[in-house]
């Protein structure tokens, strides 16, 4: 990950012409899975990981990102929630969970982010399995009633719920399991 944040950005700087033409890295090769019409993930597109969104980190204090300026509006619920909305390149594409003043979950229904394997809302299930392969699969909420795929990476997952008009993916979502997956297979306490 780190070798690819230096490859972005010295790619960025060769475009903004603050190194020389010579400098700029050599293209990269095609990805071997494609998917539709994908751009490829970077750090100007937006990329939505377990980790978190940009400076919205899984753990993040609600009070330091309120500080920083970060939280544009937040609605405590129950159960110790807080949801919250981004602000700046974030605002009206990412969601946000705190529970306890710690962040739990960031969720979005747009295109971009990005998972950091190139998936994102409004691929098909299939599209993910391809993409995914053993790593994830389709999970059922405790009713029987909803459909998601999931991806386990250690204690955390990225979620991909259905859509409520059209097939495929229609929100995705990152954070603990113990709170992303827990919510969606038990349905919400709030």
């Amino acid at each position: 990950m780190h070798r690819f944040v230096h490859v972005a950005v010295a790619t960025v700087l060769g475009l903004a012409g603050a190194a020389p033409a010579e400098a700029a890295p050599p293209p990269r090769p095609a990805p071997s899975v494609v998917v539709g019409a994908q751009p490829p993930v970077s750090a100007d597109t937006g990329v939505l990981s377990v980790r978190g969104a940009g400076p919205y980190r899984i753990g993040a204090g609600l009070d330091r990102l309120t500080a920083a300026g970060l939280i544009d509006w937040s609605v405590a619920t129950c159960d110790g929630v807080v949801r919250a909305g981004a602000t700046g390149a974030w605002a009206g594409v990412i969601l946000l969970a705190f529970r306890h003043g710690r962040l739990v979950e960031v969720t979005t229904a747009t295109v971009p982010p990005y998972s950091p394997a190139g998936a994102r809302v409004g691929m098909s299930f299939a599209d993910l399995e391809t993409i995914y392969g053993p790593r994830g699969g389709l999970i059922s909420n405790d009713a029987g009633t909803a459909t998601a795929y999931l991806v386990r990476v250690g204690a955390r997952v990225e979620l991909f719920t259905g859509h409520p008009i059209r097939s495929g993916v229609g929100a995705f979502q990152v954070g603990p399991a113990s709170f992303v997956e827990r919510g969606f297979r038990q349905g919400g306490t709030c």
